[in-house]
């Protein structure tokens, strides 16, 4: 099998879409899968380069400075593909590199498949942009009609997507890598690197923009009981366009400590008590698992892809997305109870040990195969 994958965001970019992507690569190379990737430029080392990945020139995107926009040259594309000679074309993002793969498989009669990744809609309301949402929706219906079918990562988005008139809808759920997230990367030796006094570890991590709803947690970080918030922690990990304004109006409890990947992620994973997650824009939620991976309850948003990851009252505990009253509640509650968190912690690593990426990946190429099958058929019927 030949693919051709589209994408307009990928490593080193820091978000959901490109990390799992490249997860996606790594396991096809593995497996020994032909592919051809075509992306934004990253402005990195060139040893991010690799002859199956191209990359284009790029701008920032307004709603996105760590993202880019790429101004691909289709003719550049047109003639590495006709000496690739793809079996199947992926499109995992509905904008310029993407829009590419769908003009070149429906030019070329190249079966071809797509994922849906983003809760637009979603975001739209965090910039002020909920004019624009019609116009949205109806590009992207447009946009996905054509794919022999569209890839969602949680039963929730088939659901609103399926609502917005989308065909052909699949679910490819996200994994976690079990042996890099796990309870034994709990490091205590942490607590002296960032000189915590505290008993209790809060830990959020995540992109830090509007859409992640930083304002309820604000909320919640400030109006903590004192005396549990003299015991507690906060750990912010990540960076983003918010990072500026949320840092000047926190308590003093709580540290950033930048985007974190590798061993040192794992071990802040494992070595927090809670993690608390009340965005309610996610497709699916990454970090939720991987905390659940961990050994670490998630305390989330009753909302978007995260109901398919969390499990009420087995590894966590859900809140209403705006109402800082009830995490605070669900805080307290498993804060004093270690029993009961220790509890969520098994059931969370007991479920997350079923959710290998492997086992999705290798799902997932058995859809492809068939999806050139069927093609392939319908082109000697």
């Amino acid at each position: 099998m030949k693919l051709a994958l589209f994408t307009d965001t990928y490593y080193p970019q820091v978000n959901g879409v490109s990390r799992t992507l490249g997860k996606l690569t790594t396991y096809m190379d593995r497996q020994h899968v032909d592919y051809m990737l075509f992306a934004p430029d990253c402005q990195a080392d060139e040893d991010l380069f690799t002859s199956n990945v191209h990359r284009f020139t790029s701008m920032k995107f307004f709603l996105y400075p760590e993202c880019r926009i790429a101004l691909p040259k289709l003719s550049l594309i047109r003639n590495q593909l006709q000496g690739f000679n793809p079996d199947l074309l992926h499109v995992a993002t509905p904008f310029n590199i993407g829009m590419c793969g769908l003009h070149y498989g429906k030019k070329n009669n190249v079966p071809m498949v797509a994922s849906y990744h983003t809760n637009f809609d979603d975001y739209l309301k965090h910039y002020y942009l909920e004019w624009f949402s019609p116009v949205m929706w109806k590009y992207l219906t447009w946009f996905h009609q054509p794919f022999s079918s569209t890839f969602v990562p949680s039963n929730e988005t088939r659901h609103r997507l399926n609502e917005k008139g989308f065909e052909n809808l699949k679910l490819w759920r996200r994994g976690v890598n079990c042996e890099h997230f796990s309870p034994l990367k709990k490091n205590q030796s942490l607590r002296e690197r960032y000189n915590f006094q505290e008993k209790y570890i809060l830990l959020f991590v995540s992109r830090l923009a509007p859409e992640k709803n930083l304002d309820t947690l604000q909320k919640i970080m400030w109006k903590l009981p004192d005396e549990l918030k003299r015991q507690t922690r906060w750990l912010v990990v990540g960076d983003g366009p918010a990072m500026p304004h949320f840092k000047e109006n926190v308590p003093r409890n709580v540290t950033f400590t930048g985007y974190k990947e590798g061993e040192e992620l794992a071990e802040l994973y494992a070595t927090s008590d809670l993690f608390i997650f009340p965005s309610a824009t996610e497709t699916f939620g990454n970090v939720a698992l991987e905390s659940l991976a961990s050994g670490t309850p998630v305390v989330a948003a009753n909302a978007g892809g995260l109901t398919d990851v969390v499990s009420e009252e087995r590894n966590g505990l859900f809140c209403s997305p705006n109402k800082e009253e009830e995490y605070i509640s669900a805080i307290r509650r498993l804060l004093s109870d270690h029993t009961e968190r220790r509890m969520m912690g098994y059931e969370g690593r007991r479920y997350a040990l079923s959710q290998s990426w492997d086992a999705i990946f290798g799902r997932l190429l058995e859809d492809y195969e068939k999806t050139i099958g069927v093609k392939k058929i319908a082109q000697y019927a």
